[in-house]
């Protein structure tokens, strides 16, 4: 495998990281959020995710594989509603929509893809380094 596919492959995995860690900050941030109705609740991101193989990608100059994000959707999760006439988001019953966010499971999610992006950094750093020492073979 040529070096240059290993930045690309890691460097595809850094992208698909950050916009599982920018989904879950979102989820985070409405995690607090009331609507009036349900159809107007928040429902928390998800990314899924997709590999890049060679035949995709259409040129053997290109990395041979990598992942990509396929998309954010919405969790199915369902829609909680609780009971708060004083709220001004309240529907004509008294009821307000809550987001489907559990925090606990946002905070998995935020740790996962931490980890994830910390370890293809350090694919790219250890890539770097071994390239780094071929030189000075080379030049020995």
């Amino acid at each position: 495998m040529a070096l240059d596919n290993i930045f690309g492959i890691a460097g595809s995995a850094l992208n698909a990281q950050t916009a599982r860690m920018n989904a879950t900050a979102s989820n985070l941030a409405n995690a607090g959020a009331v609507a009036s109705t349900e159809a107007g609740a928040f429902r928390a991101k998800r990314t899924t995710f997709k590999t890049i193989m060679e035949q995709q990608l259409g040129s053997p100059e290109v990395n041979k594989g990598g992942v990509k994000v396929a998309g954010i959707t919405d969790d199915p999760k369902p829609i909680s509603r609780m009971s708060d006439p004083g709220n001004p988001a309240a529907d004509k019953d008294g009821y307000v929509y809550l987001a489907n966010v559990n925090e606990m499971t946002e905070m998995v999610e935020m740790m996962a893809a931490a980890r994830s992006y910390q370890n293809n950094v350090e694919v790219v750093n250890t890539a770097r380094q071994l390239t780094l020492r071929t030189l000075d073979i080379i030049k020995n």
